[in-house]
């Protein structure tokens, strides 16, 4: 998934954060062929977990749809392995 869809889905349904600025790598879920959920994965904020091992989850929004948040954190960290 491109940044730019992941930002923009926040953007769009995320109700108090704005999109992060920078991404390492992003995820999505789909029911069927509609986006129901993202995650922004990138560099921890904390200085010292920067040990170039580290990745953080940046953000997670969906629109709801059930266990898509759980299958978002899944992917990440089989992606982040």
């Amino acid at each position: 998934m491109t940044f730019k869809t992941a930002k923009d889905f926040v953007g769009r349904l995320h109700r108090h954060c704005v999109p992060p600025i920078a991404a390492v790598f992003n995820v999505g879920v789909y029911d069927g062929e509609t986006l129901v959920g993202v995650a922004i994965c990138g560099l921890p904020k904390a200085r010292m977990s920067c040990d170039g091992l580290t990745l953080e989850v940046n953000r997670t929004c969906t629109d709801g749809t059930k266990n898509a948040n759980s299958m978002l954190y899944g992917a990440c960290a089989r992606a982040a392995k």
